[in-house]
């Protein structure tokens, strides 16, 4: 079974192009079910049927594994047994009709406008590490990256004079607009530090050895900074772009228009943010309307 798994990871890395991300996990996935059925002494993938899948998936539930990350383990399974079905490495798609658990669509944490501008403040832009701090933090919110795009973008991925950025996701591209508090902390980094920092790098920003910055370090990076500004919440990067996409909605802009900022396939995904529009319209009205609170 190791071995069509391997095979598969390998398929989805250099046919499908599938993000590091998306290998990990599907890898992660697959190998877990592998030692699943190994307990159970199946090691023959044709010796797996439908009722096996549905009581691993069962098993998953059971172990009191979130929603998300039971259906994502669904979704490997039969993008797993799709790629065996087609190559005639088993007879049947078994996983055909496996189905995934409802995931409850609940509006996500955000950070309010105050505490965004509180985190924004935190940089020393009297120091070269604060400029360049300064100028990702008010990107990041200003475009609703995420921080793997953020921290690969290039120096030719920036356009100031117009005011955009290209942001590349595996094939695909999408052009996001820049507000002028970015272009500006943007500019004192360009202007002033970058190269100092960067030297020949192409990337837009690196670590202060010059190195590209990882992942874990602009973790680190927020959270140092959500401590120094007292904001008592558990802040993320990806908290950072659901709050770029929240706040945009509660002010009225357009649904399609976010979606094609974040970069979200389905309108379904973007429309989480509307329900939090709702939510907090619902919040004004209750708390403004003179009969609201009547019996």
């Amino acid at each position: 079974m190791g071995q069509f798994i391997d095979d598969y990871i390998n398929y989805i890395k250099r046919v499908k192009h599938s993000s590091e991300n998306t290998i990990s996990s599907y890898k992660r996935d697959l190998v877990k079910m592998e030692q699943y059925f190994k307990s159970k002494n199946i090691t023959n993938l044709s010796e797996v049927n439908a009722t096996d899948l549905t009581t691993y998936i069962e098993y998953l539930q059971g172990l009191g594994m979130s929603t998300a990350t039971v259906s994502r383990s669904v979704a490997s399974i039969k993008s797993f047994f799709i790629f065996l079905f087609k190559n005639k490495i088993v007879e049947d798609d078994c996983a055909e009709g496996l189905k995934a658990p409802k995931i409850e669509k609940k509006p996500p944490e955000t950070l309010t406008i105050s505490e965004i501008n509180l985190l924004l403040e935190q940089p020393n832009t009297a120091t070269n590490k604060g400029i360049r701090d300064k100028a990702m933090l008010e990107l990041l919110y200003a475009t609703g990256l995420r921080v793997t795009e953020l921290i690969s973008l290039k120096l030719d991925d920036i356009n100031l004079t117009l005011g955009y950025i290209i942001c590349k996701d595996d094939s695909k591209e999408r052009v996001i607009p820049i507000e002028n508090a970015a272009k500006s902390a943007l500019n004192n980094y360009l202007k002033n530090v970058r190269e100092g920092i960067c030297g020949k790098s192409d990337y837009l920003f690196t670590n202060m050895k010059g190195e590209q910055m990882t992942r874990q370090g602009f973790w680190k990076l927020i959270k140092s900074y959500a401590k120094r500004a007292g904001i008592d919440k558990d802040i993320t990067p990806h908290m950072i772009r659901h709050s770029f996409a929240s706040h945009l909605v509660l002010n009225g802009a357009d649904l399609r228009a976010v979606q094609e900022m974040l970069g979200h396939s389905d309108i379904s995904t973007t429309q989480v943010y509307l329900n939090s529009r709702q939510s907090k319209l619902k919040q004004e009205y209750d708390k403004a309307h003179p009969r609201a609170k009547m019996a």
